[in-house]
């Protein structure tokens, strides 16, 4: 590999280096949490990715998101990352959808090694896990970086082992999983320390995807501040990279 990589060498050396340039992530939901995990999987030199967000920039983005600028405002996420990311490594392949994942084959239709799922929106993230287990690709899912100060409570498990499965957003998305046999056997990234907003915060929104589709939904606004959301993206490329040189070590 080339200088840029120099530094992960020393750690996991050359030949984990031409691994990971050989595997593919998807990363869904380009916000607080999948922006830097896109970011750090990059870095780590991953070869391939697919980036999947409809949304653009907004000032309210700004306090966490590692693309958002006051330059950047009103462009679109996976476009800001598609330049950033090549940036960092001239030499990734990015495939690119700027859409609304509703559980549509064609964001997965090439060979995945892993899905980091930092989708905030309840029924495409159903969608997303349920598609990943039924497809058995390995899939690490963010359970809540919203209305939280503490990075240092943050936890990696598997859904069944989520400690606070009371939190609103961790309880609908176990509850929804459940209803369609799903129970274990999800990687997560969950919180120790209890959600907090001053006011809540919620609209009707309505979504027109690529293919035509409208999707209506309730969007809750949470507290968020700079430092859960980021570390919590951190953990989830961390794990990947772990598991993929846990792998390459078994061969």
């Amino acid at each position: 590999m080339n200088e840029i990589f120099s530094r992960n060498e020393l750690f996991w050396g050359k030949e984990i280096q031409q691994l990971l340039s050989e595997k593919h992530i998807a990363v869904f939901g380009l916000g607080g949490v999948g922006g830097f995990c896109a970011e750090m999987l990059a870095r780590a030199g991953i070869g391939e990715m697919t980036l999947v967000d409809f949304d653009t920039i907004s000032k309210s983005n700004i306090n966490r998101q590692i693309i958002a600028l006051n330059s950047t405002v009103g462009q679109k996420k996976t476009e800001l990352f598609a330049s950033r990311l090549k940036d960092i490594n001239p030499d990734i392949k990015l495939n690119l959808f700027d859409d609304f994942y509703t559980g549509s084959d064609e964001f997965l239709e090439e060979h995945i090694d892993f899905a980091a799922d930092a989708i905030d929106t309840l029924r495409s993230k159903i969608s997303l896990l349920e598609h990943c287990v039924n497809k058995k690709i390995p899939v690490i899912s963010s359970m809540g970086a919203g209305n939280r100060i503490n990075p240092a409570k943050l936890y990696i498990c598997d859904i069944s082992e989520i400690e606070n499965k009371n939190a609103p957003f961790v309880s609908n998305c176990i509850y929804q999983l459940k209803k369609l046999g799903i129970e274990k056997g999800i990687t997560v990234v969950a919180s120790r320390e209890k959600p907090f907003s001053r006011e809540k915060i919620s609209n009707k929104e309505e979504i027109k995807t690529k293919s035509g589709e409208t999707i209506e939904f309730t969007k809750i606004t949470p507290a968020s501040t700079p430092f859960v959301a980021s570390c919590a993206g951190i953990f989830m490329a961390s794990f990947i990279v772990e598991r993929l040189i846990e792998e390459a070590k078994k061969c």
